[in-house]
This record gives structure tokens, C-alpha cells and sequence, in this order.
């Protein structure tokens, strides 16, 4: 698919040096409105793409373009609407203009599917190939084929030291959060770190060395990721799912049919594992690199998705408690993650539930299938007298994608996540002035005249509610649109820099910073909502919704 992300644009005029006040007010007034023009017509530009216009589409983005030419995603996405116009003369002319602009993903462009019907060009080779030397060139300055070595068992000193310095300096540089980089004193602990990496013995100690390192920055957005080989090493596990309800871990589903068949089902207590309580037993297998930016967050990775995780093929014993109070014991061992059972859920989902209310789940924002399902779903959801958005188990992805089902829910434009980066200068590092953050210019999304609805909202949130999905809850919460109800969300979103690691690993590192529109901090806290519901064992194991069941009560209040 195309390049859809949220463009915040910042237009050189601003900068352009006027004589006069009159002048220079005069400048500021027609930077900003042609910054908002260009903001609205990118807007215009991603939705007629979306929604298959492709001759408008082609259109808009090519204006974006000739207004500011650095927005290259521009150029590449008119490309992309040519190309599925059919025309590739014109996509590979917006394609060599959008590589000119900088735009030198490779990888993205080589699997694109609006791209796929000009692989059969002739001119498409030659394009992949000018498109790789100039990335691998200007790779040089950053992430630089250096960096690209193969796994070993065992990293020599050299790679292993390089490695520390690289994610120790990208973290120094690139982190948005500064004040807990002065917190723990971050140099302090890269010399803390070099005699660990020195004497790590294999790749897997080396990682998770810096996994720990990684820790102590507590950021969901910020992560340390072993080599592919190592992924049965660290993250195997038990083919159980668990959630933390009541501060216990509770089984939610078996998929091992051994298990099932030492009586393990939903709804059981795991209160010990090899006869360590289990909290106990979890610190001390993932706590120490656990990367979470809130309580909650670090229980719901603790408790949830790293639950017994570790090496493929170890044999675990489980004690369990069932809801008479009766123990029972069993015992298992790790599989591969790619043998796990999945969600089964996917990105929407909706039905009516009795009193006329429309339950609409949107599990994820990775792709724009929430947003066109929603739509698509829309003459019928829209004849109920309440809709209940349900994002306790959306994880993120892009915000536009929330932000598409919002735009239904209000006639008048509305405010989204406000977003800063680090504003670093060297020459204002060496004259001694302190280093500031750069405000993107705030965007306005419009409403979706087409669709519009305007009776009862309820939006779900939990601890499971991350990054996209929490700017989705910052917006309705600002919105004043209604009532957020369930548990605070996990309070971890930003823009991930991703980076290379010797031996095929890699790491990601928060670069931006979200508040809300008036500035309240929820990354590191959460999205609270206005009224607090918590599943109950009980509910649970009775197939009772507490949360949901509080939203139907509270709609017919």
C-alpha cells in the first residue's frame, strides 16, 4: 500500500527574512495559510487513494508536491495513484521525483502492491537499482551496511562493544525523553554496561545485556530485538493465553490439547510455576527487560504477552487453582512463537446488541481495514441509538485510521495528540544554550459529512489500548463526544527510529513525544477514563463482559 502517515508540515516561508512588522506579519499570515492549505489537500490527497479516486488522487499529490517539494512521500503516492491509473510514464516520472525529494525506501517500494503493475517495465530494475545505491550512500551518515553483519553463536568483543556504542549514542541523540536520560545519567550507564558486553559469552547473553539496558529507559517504544535466530530462545512460551484480572493470572484460553488434557482450562488461577509464586517467578525470567512505560503496561507484558516466556522445549510445572479453590498441577514445555495460537480476532467486528446498541470492535489500526470496514458498515450501525467502540485490544498502528471513524462522530473539525521531537543544534550545543523540542504544527481533522452520527458514544479502553489507539482515546476524550469507560490504557505511543545491530538484530527508539491537544501528559500515565470498570474473576469465569455490560447499563441509564 501507499505511504499514508500523518505528515506534519512545516513550510520554509516561514523563514524567509522581511523588512517591516506589516511585512513580516504579513509573511506569517500566508505561511500559515498556505501550510493549512497543504495539510488540508494531503488529507484530500490520502483519502481520494484510499477510496480508489486514483485520477484525483494522482492530482492532489502532485499539488502538495509543486507547494513543498520535501514532502516526498507526496511524489511517491502520486506515483502510486499513476500506476493503478495505469499510466507508468507518469508513475515512473513521480517516482524518480519523489527519490530526487529523498525518498529512498527500497524495501517498501519493492513490495508495494499499487506499485505491481510496473515491474514488468523495463525501467523498473534500473529505478530499484538507483533507488539501492542511493539509499546504501546516504545510509553511510546513519545506519550503514557496517552495521549489517550475520549471526554468530558468539559476536567478537569488537562487534559486541560497537553494538553498545551504537544503541548507547541513537538512544543519547535520538530519545525524546530527555529528562530520564539525565535521570539515570545515560553516559554513566554505558560505562556501566561495556565490562557486561565485554564478558558476555554468546550473541543471546550479549542481547540480553542490552535488553536490560533498554529497560531502564521505561519505554514501550523503545525496544532492543534479538536476532531472528534467537527468537526461539527468548520468545518461546506455553501455548496458553493469560491476562492479569483481580492481580492474579488467569488462564483465558488452552491451546495445548495436553494441557486439556491434564484438566487445565479456562478460567484456573496460575499460582505457582516450578514452585516459585509466580510473580516471583516472572521478575526474576523478564523483569529485569521488561520495557514498559507504566504499571500497567509492565503487568500486562509481565502477565500477558511475556508470560513464561523463554527457551523452546524447556518443561514447565504449572500449579493451578480452579474456582472451587482446588489445586491442581501440570506440566508442559515452551514452543516456537511461530506455532503459537493467534488472537483469531480480527481489525473489526460488529453486531447489534439487544436495545438497539451497535458494539464495534476495532482491534487494530495496522492497515486502513477498521476504517473502510466501519464505513462500509456504516447505513447500519448508524440506525442505532448508541454505538460502543471497543479498543481494549487494539494495540496501535497508524492514527489516521482512528481518526477516519472520529470523523463521523462530530460535525465540526477537532483536535488530535499534539507531537514534539528533540531540536537538537551542535552550534547551539557549543555557544551553551540548553537543547528545545520542536512543536509540529497541530492539525485539525475535518468531519466526514457523508457519515454522520450523532446519537450515544462509549468508547472501551484497557491496558491492551496502545500508541495509535491512544491518540484514537485522546481525540474522542477531547472531542467531548461522550464517555470513556474500562481501565486506563497502557500510556506508551511515539515514533519509533529503527536501527540496525550487529548479528542481525535491531532496535527502535521513541523520537517523539504525544501529549494531549492542551498539553496533559498520557504517555507514562495513561488515558484514565471517565469511569473506571475492571473485569471480575468472577465475571470472567461466568463469560460475563464487566466493562461491557457497565457501558450497555450506562447507555440505557
Amino acid at each position: 500500500m501507499s505511504r499514508f502517515k500523518r505528515t506534519l508540515l512545516n513550510l520554509a516561508l516561514s523563514s524567509v527574512l522581511v523588512t517591516s512588522f506589516g511585512q513580516t506579519v504579513w509573511a506569517q499570515e500566508q505561511s500559515k495559510s498556505n501550510q493549512e492549505q497543504i495539510n488540508a489537500l494531503y488529507q484530500q490527497s490520502n483519502t481520494a487513494l484510499q477510496e480508489k479516486r486514483y485520477a484525483e488522487a494522482a492530482e492532489n499529490f502532485s499539488r502538495v508536491f509543486s507547494l513543498n517539494a520535501t514532502i516526498n512521500d507526496a511524489a511517491y503516492n502520486a506515483a502510486c495513484a499513476y500506476a493503478l491509473l495505469g499510466k507508468p510514464d507518469q508513475a515512473f516520472t513521480w517516482l524518480e521525483k519523489a527519490m530526487q525529494a529523498g525518498y529512498l525506501d527500497v524495501a517498501h517500494t519493492k513490495q508495494d502492491s499499487d506499485l505491481n503493475s510496473l515491474h514488468s517495465d523495463s525501467r523498473w530494475a534500473a529505478l530499484i537499482a538507483k533507488m539501492s545505491e542511493k539509499n546504501k550512500y546516504q545510509a553511510r551518515l546513519w545506519n550503514s551496511e557496517v552495521w549489517a553483519t550475520p549471526y554468530q553463536t558468539q559476536l567478537s568483543e569488537a562487534q559486541r562493544l560497537a553494538g553498545l556504542s551504537k544503541f548507547w549514542s541513537e538512544v543519547k541523540y535520538n530519545f525524546v525523553y530527555t529528562k530520564t536520560l539525565r535521570d539515570l545519567d545515560w553516559d554513566a550507564v554505558y560505562l556501566r554496561y561495556i565490562p557486561k558486553v565485554k564478558a558476555a559469552k554468546t550473541t543471546a547473553e550479549f542481547y540480553r545485556i542490552l535488553m536490560e539496558m533498554c529497560a531502564l529507559l521505561q519505554d514501550g517504544h523503545t525496544n532492543v530485538y534479538p536476532p531472528e535466530a534467537l527468537f526461539d530462545q527468548f520468545f518461546s512460551r506455553l501455548n496458553i493465553s493469560t491476562e492479569l484480572i483481580e492481580d492474579r493470572v488467569i488462564i483465558s484460553q488452552v491451546h495445548d490439547a495436553k494441557l486439556k488434557q491434564q484438566g487445565v482450562m479456562s478460567g484456573m488461577e496460575v499460582t505457582h510455576v516450578n514452585q516459585i509464586p509466580v510473580q516471583r517467578y516472572m521478575e526474576r525470567a523478564q523483569g529485569s527487560v521488561i520495557s514498559a512505560s507504566t504499571p500497567q503496561d509492565r503487568n500486562l507484558r509481565l502477565y500477558g504477552y511475556q508470560f513464561l516466556m523463554g527457551k523452546i522445549n524447556e518443561k514447565l510445572h504449572l500449579t493451578l487453582r480452579d474456582a472451587t479453590g482446588q489445586t491442581h498441577q501440570a506440566s508442559s514445555t515452551r514452543i516456537s512463537f511461530t506455532q503459537l495460537h493467534g488472537s483469531g480476532e480480527g481489525a473489526f467486528s460488529w453486531r447489534m446488541l439487544r436495545g438497539n446498541i451497535a458494539y464495534v470492535a476495532l482491534n487494530g489500526f495496522d492497515d486502513d481495514t477498521a476504517a473502510q470496514e466501519y464505513l462500509k458498515a456504516f447505513p447500519e450501525i448508524s440506525k442505532a441509538k448508541a454505538i460502543i467502540f471497543d479498543v481494549r485490544r487494539n494495540g496501535g498502528g497508524n492514527g489516521d485510521v482512528g481518526f477516519r471513524i472520529l470523523q463521523t462522530l462530530s460535525a465540526s473539525p477537532f483536535a488530535t495528540s499534539l507531537a514534539s521531537t528533540r531540536d537538537y543544534r551542535p552550534a547551539e550545543r557549543a555557544w551553551g544554550r540548553p537543547e528545545r523540542l520542536h512543536e509540529f504544527k497541530a492539525e485539525l481533522e475535518q468531519p466526514d459529512t457523508q457519515h454522520q452520527f450523532t446519537g450515544k458514544v462509549i468508547v472501551l479502553t484497557s491496558p491492551k489500548t496502545f500508541s495509535a489507539a491512544e491518540d484514537f482515546a485522546v481525540a474522542f476524550d477531547s472531542m467531548k463526544r461522550g464517555i470513556l469507560m474500562g481501565e486506563t490504557t497502557g500510556g506508551s505511543t511515539g515514533q519509533p527510529l529503527m536501527i540496525s545491530l550487529p548479528g542481525g538484530g535491531m532496535a527502535r527508539i521513541c523520537s517523539k513525544q504525544d501529549t494531549y491537544p492542551d498539553g496533559k501528559a498520557f504517555v507514562g500515565v495513561g488515558v484514565r477514563p471517565h469511569l473506571v470498570v475492571s473485569p471480575t474473576i468472577a465475571d470472567f469465569r461466568a463469560n460475563r463482559d464487566t466493562v461491557l455490560e457497565a457501558a450497555i447499563a450506562e447507555i440505557n441509564k
